[in-house]
């Protein structure tokens, strides 16, 4: 390892990431073929701008062919404690971990501009480019080339240090780096993340049909939901952990050690009732600052809705009831079939306190 290398990572770790890694632009070569596979699959869905620029996103090099070495930084969201305990709170909402306080775009990439300018100042006459998620850059094969952890089998990054709760940031550099030896796949005969899937949005192991995920449908997907997949998304109004949280590889996770990335305690336990009458400015105060903001009070209450419809709580019949007439087409959908579900839940409750009370006459 070089000395501008080995400071690079300290320097890395100071400005708080929990993982560095270095590899080469064009160490990701089977990158472009997955990516032309996945596409030509359809699995991308409405995430058309994943086929506009398919040719940077598989090949970095042509992204910036002056880059000579990626440097790849990893950032831990953990959660204290199991996310997966509110699926069964179906009168209140889920949302994602990741999305419960700030929004990791702009916390990562002010790490990165810090540790980019430390590289300009350190090495004078190199170039950076830094990116967070909002780029045509493949960062999980990137992340696996520069040995932070290796795409499990729910085709997310896995780390044997962090397990699967973490953010990754890319800082291109046409400066000279070592290289750091590329992950190996440790998922062994493990098909957990697989198995729990509500969707089955995996067709098979490392293979992702987005058009299933319920992070793609509630989060990237416009418009109306297939009505075979609301009754699957629950109460999850915002992305899905399911497939995270039972990796067997987050017993090594500890909780993140930002405390912007610690949830907000009205975002974990958050009633659907109170959710569903949030009108554009009270879905804006809610979640300032924050990842859920950008999917617009529409999307979010036709989420929001989906998960009454699932609740088969009674008592939020009228908040389905009060959105039927609402003006986006896709939130009156969801509305009047919310509150045909509760109808439906309602009856047969009826019906059962009428044959329970037959079955208790002398």
């Amino acid at each position: 390892m070089t000395p501008l290398t080995a400071e690079l990572k300290q320097q890395a770790f100071a400005q708080g990431f929990d993982a560095v890694g270095i590899c080469g632009p064009n160490d990701i070569p089977k990158a472009a073929g997955r990516l032309e596979a996945f596409l030509d699959s359809n699995f991308h869905g409405q995430m058309d701008w994943m086929a506009r620029r398919q040719q940077w996103r598989g090949n970095p090099s042509a992204l910036w062919p002056e880059a000579r070495s990626v440097v790849m930084l990893a950032e831990s969201y953990a959660p204290d404690s199991d996310p997966l305990e509110s699926i069964n709170r179906t009168d209140r909402a889920t949302i994602s971990v990741y999305a419960r306080n700030r929004d990791y775009h702009k916390i990562v990439k002010q790490r990165l501009k810090r540790l980019g300018r430390w590289l300009l100042d350190r090495e004078p006459g190199c170039e950076i480019k830094v990116f967070v998620d909002t780029a045509p850059v493949m960062e999980k094969p990137l992340g696996e080339a520069a040995g932070l952890g290796w795409q499990g089998k729910h085709t997310n990054l896995v780390s044997r240090k962090l397990g699967n709760w973490f953010f990754l940031g890319a800082l291109f550099t046409t400066a000279e780096l070592s290289k750091d030896e590329a992950e190996q796949d440790h998922c062994g005969s493990c098909r957990r993340c697989l198995d729990i899937c509500p969707t089955d949005a995996f067709p098979a192991p490392y293979r992702l049909d987005s058009r299933k995920c319920i992070s793609y449908l509630t989060i990237e997907h416009k418009g109306e939901v297939d009505e075979p997949l609301r009754s699957k998304i629950g109460n999850r109004i915002f992305g899905c952990d399911d497939c995270l949280a039972v990796c067997p590889w987050n017993k090594f996770a500890s909780k993140a050690r930002d405390v912007r990335y610690h949830a907000r305690s009205e975002l974990v336990d958050a009633g659907l009732g109170s959710l569903a009458r949030l009108d554009d400015a009270g879905f804006r105060e809610l979640f300032r600052g924050g990842p859920v903001r950008r999917i617009g009070r529409d999307r979010f209450i036709r989420n929001v809705l989906y998960a009454i419809g699932n609740s088969g709580d009674a008592n939020l019949l009228s908040a389905a009831e009060t959105l039927k007439n609402d003006p986006d087409p896709a939130v009156a959908d969801a509305a009047e079939w919310a509150a045909s579900r509760l109808a439906e839940a309602n009856r047969k409750a009826d019906d059962s306190a009428t044959i329970r009370a037959f079955d208790d006459l002398p």
